[in-house]
């Protein structure tokens, strides 16, 4: 017998790419389960399932920067509460540091992060929490489907209570833009492009530019609730904005420089903030 949850639930996170390196993403989750009956007639709970997987995701990979620990690429030290990670770009040269409390960090058992290995490392963790009636745990992530412009971007918000504070988290997010009231393709296409795989970072955040190898470096940091938090990454793949990095103020922002560009247009803007949530503004 085979009990499946569609869309179960969704996660949004930042992971270590070989290639295209620190990278935003939101997966759609979808498990199933086999194996016998119970007294119940079910394999198992709906309850039971949905409580189990949105709990652990929730709190083991949802708001965290995953990282491959048998990368070649990576090198991970344990400095008390705190972990520093070193992850090396492909053939670049370029690297990301960042320093963080180990709840902001997912350690994936896996040489490269890919939705398949990511959900091998998340079933390994989680066959044991089912009951002895489920045989074997199927779990798969998938993408929200956008006909439009997209963009995955990174940040963290100091401010925030919760775990948006992290430093390295991350969404994939659609962009619908109004000009005149017209949709405009090309205008999100404009920012889709020029948001492909960006850090998102609070201009008041950054403490230093250092350089390395001739490669120039913005170093991010600010302390939060759950504690310190540093990052140091390639100005190629940062875009700093004079506010928090907020979706609201993300909108705000893409609606007033759209507006800049063209003084004669009014301007809409619909930002998400991975699936179905973010924010609206007007220029």
């Amino acid at each position: 017998m085979l009990l499946f949850v569609d869309n179960l639930t969704n996660v949004d996170f930042s992971f270590l790419d070989p290639q295209r390196g620190l990278l935003g993403e939101t997966w759609l989750a979808n498990v199933r389960l086999h194996g016998e009956l119970d007294e119940q007639g079910m394999v198992c709970d709906f309850g039971t399932v949905k409580k189990v997987m949105r709990h652990w995701l929730d709190t083991e990979l949802d708001h965290r920067l995953a990282v491959p620990i048998r990368s070649p690429q990576i090198r991970i030290e344990e400095e008390g509460d705190f972990l520093s990670i070193h992850w090396q770009f492909g053939t670049s040269g370029e690297f990301l540091h960042t320093r963080s409390p180990r709840d902001a960090i997912a350690l994936v058992d896996a040489e490269i992060l890919t939705a398949e290995t990511v959900a091998e490392w998340c079933i390994s963790q989680l066959k044991q929490q089912f009951p002895l009636s489920v045989a074997r745990l199927e779990l798969d992530f998938t993408l929200e489907a956008m006909n439009g412009a997209y963009y995955h971007y990174s940040h963290g918000l100091k401010k925030h209570k919760g775990n948006c504070q992290r430093i390295a988290h991350g969404h994939r997010s659609r962009i619908d833009i109004w000009a005149n009231g017209k949709k405009s393709p090309k205008l999100e296409q404009r920012w889709a492009d020029e948001w492909t795989d960006i850090y998102l970072a609070t201009r008041d955040d950054l403490i230093a530019k250092p350089k390395h190898a001739g490669v120039d470096y913005y170093q991010f940091a600010y302390e939060a609730e759950q504690g310190s938090f540093d990052i140091t990454l390639p100005q190629r793949c940062c875009y700093l904005i004079d506010t928090d990095t907020t979706v609201e103020f993300i909108a705000h922002h893409i609606a007033q420089k759209t507006r800049q560009e063209n003084p004669e247009t009014s301007i809409r803007v619909k930002a998400y903030e991975g699936i179905n949530k973010g924010a609206i503004a007007e220029a």
